[in-house]
């Protein structure tokens, strides 16, 4: 069924764009006219389903603009802050052809003879669609054209300036307000209901609260808590509900990760839009090949260090908790991480042996585990369901809006934050405790925070874990005003020097670093470990040597670098991107925000 909506509104689509000399133009009218479509609620369901674009699994794949990954990929936030970005070479992000298909159908569903819940519905679901294309212009733009409706080629609404930031964005509410009102709860799976929405809603609302409480340069500080008592409202309002709880089968060393491994998460009771796939009905993907190992991204060393111990106290409190080796970061920690990375011991099929990890130039030496499904079977690999929106999401919502408006009590945290712990084994986030004893490296890094600064750090970690490498961290710097955290360049595993190392956790060596200018014996030549295993050689050296491994300190030692660039990150200028040269020449109205 999905597969014949995507055939049929594809065909619709030619036909509305065909005539197209600008982006908002009107529907070919020598086609096929509107009155002759927009006629059934089977219309009206044929062409919404056709605007459904939903993330899949290659989200775990982008997280590389963040400082949770290095990656080696050409990823745009890189190219900016090495210096190399302007109007002429960013070209991305203005395009409206996807704006024009849903306002054309906003402008033609009342021909259709049906009731108004009916229209309403589907209505709720195309300015719910509308609100999505717009907060990523906003991000992206901050200031960008409002189009109500679409124009035609010669319309001087084509060549308006950028409408303000907050008027735009008071658009996008008022979509998602009726969308949250009018979208059915009752809704086939794989698609947005009622809930769906009101998780975009609150997530839309929690990134604008936040950016304007901590970007004075958009002057809106002012109209922030109105957007942060939204979030918390429906929010709230999703948890009264009582339709959705974390997942849990009492196993927090299992739980979290089923998550990203099921091959059904339709009646999951965390998943709230589910991205089905299923092989045996040709909707399949497969990520294994690109996920796991060293293809374009490796987990940084930072977000490791993020994650608490398994008692709740903190890692990077313990005394040279830097130069920790691998086997030693994951004793005792935060079920989650060995749930998002290989871990010591952990065992890869077919290989049926403990998986040593492996050591490539411009990596960091860990391998991510979140989107990787551990199986041979290819109908498994190809039909591992993708949580969208997840109920965790709107709970993490909830206590940050809460935290930021300075309201938030014990009670609203044990039932958000403390639920998601909950899951993993964790022990609860005391409110008091928190706010009496800030922890220091984040209080560093986040050093814009003025009050409220103990839990809201905690409930910061908190999502920077349980939704690490699902897309999100990148947005959330943004928001938070803290992108001088992406000038760090990635680190990787600690060693204290060349010699041999277990990365297995069996006491037993697995791995030899030798000085970059010895060369790795042949095969027969090298030196086996007490249980026979030849050991794996890596020359090691300095970042920009031909070594293998690059270390901090070259032979002597350090962390893993993974990169030798500068990176500066100017403010407020490097939180936006320019309007594409060739848009500004077409319409010369439109201008560069915060000196693009």
């Amino acid at each position: 069924m999905k597969k014949t909506i995507y055939i049929l509104f594809a065909t619709i689509a030619v036909l509305i764009t065909a005539c197209k000399k600008g982006s908002l133009d009107r529907f070919p009218q020598t086609e096929v006219a509107p009155n002759l479509f927009f006629n059934t609620e089977e219309d009206l369901a044929l062409y919404v389903n056709g605007l459904l674009l939903m993330p899949d699994r290659g989200s775990y794949l982008n997280d590389q603009s963040s400082d949770n990954v290095t990656t080696t990929a050409a990823v745009e936030v890189k190219n900016v802050m090495a210096g190399n970005a302007n109007a002429q070479n960013i070209t991305g992000g203005w395009n409206w052809g996807r704006l024009r298909d849903i306002n054309y159908f906003l402008e033609n569903y009342n021909k259709a003879k049906v009731t108004s819940e009916v229209k309403k519905h589907y209505v709720g679901l195309a300015r719910y669609y509308r609100a999505q294309f717009y907060l990523d212009k906003v991000k992206r733009f901050s200031d960008v054209p409002w189009y109500s409706g679409t124009l035609n080629p010669d319309d001087k609404e084509l060549f308006k300036p950028s409408d303000s930031r907050a008027l735009v964005m008071d658009s996008v509410m008022a979509d998602l307000d009726f969308a949250y009102k009018n979208v059915r709860e009752s809704v086939p799976a794989g698609s947005p209901g009622k809930w769906a929405v009101a998780v975009f809603y609150s997530r839309a609302a929690l990134y604008e609260g936040t950016y304007r409480k901590y970007h004075p340069e958009i002057n809106l500080k002012a109209t922030a808590n109105t957007f942060l008592e939204t979030t918390a409202k429906v929010a709230g309002e999703v948890i009264a509900s009582k339709k959705y709880s974390i997942f849990s089968k009492g196993l927090p060393d299992q739980d979290y990760a089923t998550l990203f491994s099921s091959q059904d998460l339709t009646t999951n009771p965390e998943v709230i839009l589910v991205n089905i796939f299923d092989m045996g009905k040709k909707t399949s993907q497969n990520v294994n090949s690109v996920v796991f190992g060293d293809y374009e991204q490796a987990p940084a060393r930072d977000l490791i260090q993020a994650y608490l111990m398994k008692d709740g106290s903190r890692f990077t409190s313990f005394p040279n908790y830097d130069k920790l080796g691998f086997v030693k970061e994951f004793e005792n920690r935060d079920p989650r991480l060995a749930q998002t990375m290989a871990y010591p011991g952990w065992i890869r099929i077919p290989d049926a042996q403990p998986y040593i990890q492996r050591l490539n130039k411009n990596f960091t030496g860990y391998h991510q585990l979140k989107g990787y499904v551990n199986s041979t079977d290819q109908t498994i690999l190809n039909s591992v369901d993708f949580p969208v929106y997840r109920y965790a999401e709107v709970l993490l919502n909830y206590a940050e809006a809460l935290a930021e408006l300075g309201t938030l009590n014990q009670s609203q945290l044990d039932e958000s934050v403390n639920l998601i712990r909950k899951r993993a084994g964790m022990p609860n986030l005391n409110l008091a405790q928190a706010n009496a004893s800030p922890d220091p490296l984040l209080q560093q890094q986040f050093d814009n925070v003025e009050s409220n600064q103990g839990v809201i750090f905690e409930i910061r970690r908190e999502r920077r874990v349980e939704f690490a490498f699902e897309n999100t961290r990148y947005d959330d710097l943004m928001r938070w005003k803290s992108g001088k955290l992406l000038t760090k360049s990635p680190e990787g595993m600690y060693f204290t020097g060349l010699g041999k190392y277990d990365l297995t956790g069996d006491g037993v060596d697995d791995i030899i670093l030798i000085d970059k200018s010895l060369t790795i014996p042949a095969e027969d030549k090298k030196e086996k470990n007490s249980l026979g295993v030849t050991l794996v050689y890596y020359r090691t050296g300095e970042i920009g040597s031909d070594a293998t491994v690059f270390l901090k300190n070259g032979a002597s030692g350090g962390a893993i670098v993974t990169e030798s660039v500068t990176r500066k990150f100017e403010e407020p200028k490097y939180y936006y991107r320019p309007i594409p040269q060739q848009q500004v020449i077409l319409n010369p109205s439109l201008k560069q925000v915060f000196g693009w």
